[in-house]
């Protein structure tokens, strides 16, 4: 049957996939998450020119947002949790359809029966189905970004924040995916206005942890292990990790992070778990070995899974919301919208207390109210030339090779220079003793990959202490690591807010068309990495 995708950085020859994903799915799971992003644009045509208001399909919304997440890269890899995906959003559809009086596109209104029928449908209408190759990049550039937004919004409504502005430009945007009418110019306003809603949703889900959970502090998180059966935590969903360690009081169960769930140690409402003991290894691509010397049971509340090696491992993976993995046990959603993790929690009982692979601390929580509250000291230490330059190196970490150059260059640094960084891109450098300048540390931690909003709300903070008109004339360089679709969203945001002459690697997106590169290039600035040397002088002078 074959397949085609390159919506992330290791796609095969930085062209794309096309027998198997490097991230381990397979090519039906490749076609059918290709059908489901279709049926979502489906959806989108009808309640765009349907004219239905979003505020009254909220059940819709968040299916949509769910489905989207599904698709992400290293979410979801079982077919028959797609394959029922797909039919719960076709009949969503066909009730949506009912109700309006307009013209219905093929995504509207499609009919399959069986998987065959999915995968034949499915091979027809994917990413290669548009032609011509500056309309398939950017209309691919503007989905991946709609993906990473609808992770970020399906967070927060599991918070129980919603914006109704977010899902109807969520509807708009991958229906104009669908019109061939669409020029290329109107695309490239389209990808902006992306990277606008980007900054709006981010906000909203800043806003959603922190009434919930309190302002990020700065922390000490331990990252040794204690002698008692442990579950360790991976993803990024705050809300599953607040119910699993309610769950887990008084249990003799530990509960460890993993990957991008480490920022939860900063929040003020977290520290209350004593069984909340520490984070245990590294980024998500060290897990093959990292899950094997844990012993106890895992569960991932979202993306960043790497297909287990071993069956022993598989059998002490759960995964919940949009994550999932053929063998693996899921957790659902109840309808009083709580989790029941006790078959995790059973299964924790009866295995050994991780083996511990490192100890010591790790410092975290510098996001924008936590920076905020030390602007004064920043700000004297800019002025008095004790900080030379930030260097954002925020966004993912990932398994080639050429990442090496990030640890490097981190270590490399000019010793009055800081590190802002957000995601598991930090995992190459916060474990380096790189110091402090007068007490403020030379890696400021703020947190998941979504909080890069915290990011930007330094910079804007920054360039109003300083009474700058540009974002740009601030003293900060922008040297950002990207994986999956969350950080193309997190990439047009920072577009959006007017950043230029970010250096992106460790390779430019194979998604990008040599014209759309030429766009980026001279309106902004896109630049590849070379090597740490020439970047440094680049980026730091």
């Amino acid at each position: 049957m074959g397949m085609f995708c390159y919506q992330c950085q290791e796609t095969a020859g930085g062209k794309g996939c096309t027998k198997m994903g490097v991230c381990g799915k397979n090519d039906v799971v490749a076609t059918l998450q290709d059908l489901l992003i279709y049926t979502v644009k489906g959806i989108a045509q009808i309640v765009v020119d349907g004219k239905i208001d979003v505020s009254s399909i909220k059940e819709v919304n968040k299916a949509t947002a769910n489905a989207l997440f599904m698709t992400i890269t290293n979410a979801n890899f079982d077919e028959d949790m797609i394959e029922a995906e797909i039919r719960k959003m076709i009949a969503y559809r066909d009730e949506l359809a009912k109700t309006v009086n307009i013209e219905l596109c093929d995504a509207a209104k499609f009919k399959v029966n069986t998987r065959e029928d999915m995968i034949t449908k499915g091979t027809v209408v994917g990413v290669l189905s548009t032609t011509d190759e500056d309309i398939r990049s950017l209309r691919e550039l503007i989905i991946y970004g709609i993906k990473g937004m609808a992770a970020y919004d399906k967070h927060a409504m599991n918070l129980g924040f919603e914006d109704d502005s977010i899902n109807a430009f969520i509807y708009e945007a991958m229906a104009k995916t669908l019109d061939n009418s669409t020029s290329v110019d109107e695309l490239v306003a389209l990808t902006l206005k992306t990277g606008e809603v980007g900054v709006q949703t981010m906000a909203l889900l800043d806003s959603a942890n922190t009434s919930i959970y309190g302002n990020p502090e700065i922390t000490k998180v331990n990252i040794g292990v204690r002698n008692n059966p442990a579950i360790l935590v991976s993803g990024h969903d705050l809300k599953d990790l607040e119910m699993l360690l309610e769950q887990t009081k008084d249990s003799g169960v530990d509960v460890y992070t993993h990957g991008e769930m480490l920022p939860a140690h900063y929040y003020p409402l977290f520290k209350k778990y004593d069984n909340l003991v520490g984070n245990y290894g590294n980024a998500w691509w060290k897990q093959l070995t990292e899950f094997e010397s844990f012993n106890g049971a895992i569960l991932f509340t979202t993306n960043c899974i790497v297909p287990p090696k071993s069956e022993e491992v598989k059998n002490r993976i759960f995964t919940t919301g949009a994550a999932g993995f053929p063998g693996c046990r899921h957790i659902e959603r109840l309808e009083d919208g709580t989790k029941d993790f006790s078959e995790v929690i059973a299964l924790a009982k009866t295995l050994p207390a991780p083996t511990e692979i490192e100890n010591g601390e790790i410092v975290g929580g510098f996001a924008h109210n936590q920076v905020l509250a030390l602007a004064d000291t920043v700000v004297e230490n800019i002025k008095n030339g004790s900080i030379r330059k930030f260097v954002v190196m925020g966004g993912c970490d990932g398994r080639m090779k050429s990442r090496n150059y990030y640890e490097e260059f981190a270590t490399n640094l000019p010793k009055d220079c800081i590190i802002l960084t957000a995601g598991c891109a930090k995992y190459r450098y916060n474990k380096l003793n790189l110091g402090d300048i007068n007490g403020i540390p030379r890696v400021l931690d703020a947190g998941q990959c979504n909080d890069s909003y915290s990011l930007a709300m330094i910079a804007l903070k920054l360039k109003e202490a300083f009474g700058m008109e540009d974002i740009n004339e601030l003293p900060i360089a922008y040297n950002i690591a990207w994986y999956e679709q969350k950080a193309v969203i997190v990439l047009l945001a920072l577009l959006y807010l007017g950043v230029k002459n970010i250096h992106l690697g460790p390779t430019l997106p194979g998604f990008l068309s040599p014209n759309v590169v030429n766009v980026l290039v001279e309106n902004f600035g896109i630049a590849g990495i070379t090597d740490v040397d020439s970047d440094m002088a680049k980026l730091i002078g």
